[in-house]
């Protein structure tokens, strides 16, 4: 599915020249279009909490507790503007410093999976033939989350923008699309390798014990340390590297991502060093509040795991208006998907949907105490639903064809 998602943005970016944000701007009428705006931000100052949290925790790690959570904040937040800083000097320096921490993270996860020493029979049984239990399926859908983030969906169609392509000469677009098409199945195939070393070392030395409830960033990697042994570099801070690593290269990715939403959504004409600035703030504000009253590993756990599932009910907000552009000759032209791909997106936008509308009655069943707070949030989830039917309704062919139907039957 993200490798579907991460397709249907870089053609849109390449077809039309423009990036998903401006093109909803044209799309859809003002309110629809601010409350896109609205839901996109919400998405990314979540996933950005994360990423920035993570990384904290990781220099934590790596200054043995000297530094609290609220340093590593700061120093976040710092070091972000001097990577994307980068970019004066060309985008390609910027590519380069993704691939550092990319392949560190690769490493360091990879370092763990072989000192871990996993059963591999049992490894591909499970990629195989997964299982999974209905008590997880919050964990489960704040995986699709932070697997489909909504905020890299608007990234991916301006970041292939990077590249000289005129949308006007259907062989260069067909040449790029090719392409992107081979680096995104590479990307996500690395992501992929990561998360399941990652996984595989937690399942290898956590299931069945004690100890499993209690596993957050911050105590995991001395827990394996106790499990495995310190080795010739001990677990504890190959852990802290490949975390400080994600962190990284995802805030530097959500800073990126924020401006083109906001300058995409707004039409704002601002220098590129005020919009991050102003994106940082959006983030590092509450990052901040967070860092210094969940300063505790329990809480932060529980707090990223809600985390990951905004990230997964703000997926809609993206995804049905990539699909419903994507799908537009006005729009693409003739790079526009046929209706064979228009059933696959859909049938994959609905999947997510209705993996959604399932936790959050799941969320009503268990966590809502009291009339008020049960109230307040059945209109949250009522305008909810009714927006993400607006943008199916106006993607589709529908509505047209109900009210034809209608004066078919009075004429």
């Amino acid at each position: 599915m993200g490798l579907l998602v991460q397709l249907l943005a870089a053609r849109v970016g390449v077809a039309t020249g423009r990036h998903l944000a401006e093109l909803c701007r044209d799309e859809y009428p003002s309110w629809a279009r601010r409350a896109l705006w609205l839901m996109a931000e919400v998405a990314m100052v979540g996933a950005d909490i994360q990423e920035v949290i993570g990384s904290a925790i990781a220099i934590k790690i790596l200054s043995r507790g000297f530094l609290p959570l609220w340093a590593g904040v700061v120093i976040t937040a710092l070091d972000c503007f001097i990577f994307l800083s980068l970019e004066n000097y060309g985008v390609r320096k910027l590519e380069a410093v993704f691939a550092i921490l990319i392949a560190t993270m690769a490493v360091s996860f990879a370092w763990m999976f072989t000192d871990t020493k996993p059963n591999m029979k049992n490894l591909f049984i499970g990629i195989l033939v997964p299982k999974l239990s209905s008590r997880t399926i919050r964990q489960a859908v704040g995986v699709v989350g932070c697997v489909i983030m909504p905020h890299n969906v608007f990234l991916h169609s301006a970041l292939v923008q990077s590249r000289k392509i005129d949308p006007n000469k259907e062989h260069q677009v067909r040449e790029a699309l090719r392409y992107y098409s081979i680096e995104s199945t590479i990307a996500l195939a690395v992501s992929f390798m990561i998360n399941l070393f990652v996984t595989t070392v937690f399942a290898k030395g956590f299931y069945g014990t004690k100890e499993a409830g209690n596993i957050g960033l911050e105590n995991a990697g001395q827990y394996l340390q106790e499990k495995f042994g310190g080795g010739f570099f001990p677990i504890l801070y190959i852990w802290g590297i490949g975390l400080l690593a994600a962190g990284q290269s995802s805030t530097i990715t959500g800073t990126y991502a924020g401006q083109f939403i906001m300058g995409g959504f707004l039409n704002l004409k601002l220098k590129k060093w005020i919009r991050s600035l102003i994106t940082r703030s959006f983030a590092i504000v509450p990052t901040i509040i967070v860092a210094l009253f969940f300063d505790k590993s329990d809480s932060l756990d529980v707090l990223n795991e809600w985390l990951n599932v905004l990230q997964s009910i703000q997926i809609p907000f993206a995804l049905i208006p990539l699909i419903t552009l994507v799908s537009k000759e006005k729009v693409m032209g003739v790079f526009k998907i046929g209706r064979n791909t228009q059933a696959v997106t859909w049938t994959v936008a609905t999947l997510l949907i209705t993996i959604n509308g399932y936790l959050l009655l799941d969320f009503f069943s268990s966590e809502i105490r009291g009339l008020l707070s049960g109230s307040i949030l059945c209109v949250a989830v009522l305008a909810y639903a009714s927006f993400v039917l607006y943008l199916i309704l106006r993607g589709t062919e529908l509505p047209n064809q109900i009210i034809t139907t209608i004066r078919k039957s009075f004429s």
